[in-house]
């Protein structure tokens, strides 16, 4: 699926993710941004049977001695299957994300710090991180630069 349809799909859907249609179509821009940028118009993503996402603590490379939550994002399936049975778990699965459902449902997920993209099923020792704070800086910007910079009083 294109990013344009994922995009309406989005949108139509919002209702189901507790968001109004007109929130989702001021990030969307964004969303497309970011995912232009990506290789893959899906990812796949491990998850348990119940549908959660399979989230990993690891070393934080910039900051010794601090973790962070990630989410893996596989180019295929076999990928995604290849690693899955490193980890010896049978209960878990891999689903497509299309990569716009992925980021905005990233923004939702507060103990999610980052989703790493790979690209390659050759190359799972290298990625594109990108950190939710980073999502949320972008869409706080693009906001930002809608309303003319202009911060509206009732902002809590």
């Amino acid at each position: 699926m294109k990013l344009d349809e994922q995009i309406q799909v989005l949108i139509d859907d919002a209702p189901r993710y507790g968001a109004e249609p007109t929130d989702v179509n001021y990030i969307a821009p964004v969303l497309k941004a970011i995912a232009e940028r990506l290789q893959h118009p899906q990812y796949y993503i491990l998850q348990n049977l119940d549908q959660h996402w399979l989230m990993m603590t690891i070393a934080d490379q910039t900051h010794p001695g601090v973790t962070k939550t990630v989410v893996y994002a596989f180019p295929s399936l076999e990928t995604a299957k290849a690693n899955t049975s490193t980890l010896n778990d049978p209960q878990l699965v891999a689903l497509p994300i299309p990569v716009i459902h992925l980021l905005f449902q990233m923004l939702a997920m507060k103990p999610v710090d980052s989703i790493v993209f790979f690209e390659t099923s050759a190359n799972l020792q290298s990625g594109i991180e990108l950190s939710r704070q980073n999502l949320q800086t972008l869409i706080e910007q693009h906001l930002q630069s809608l309303r003319g910079g202009k911060i509206p009083p009732d902002i809590a």
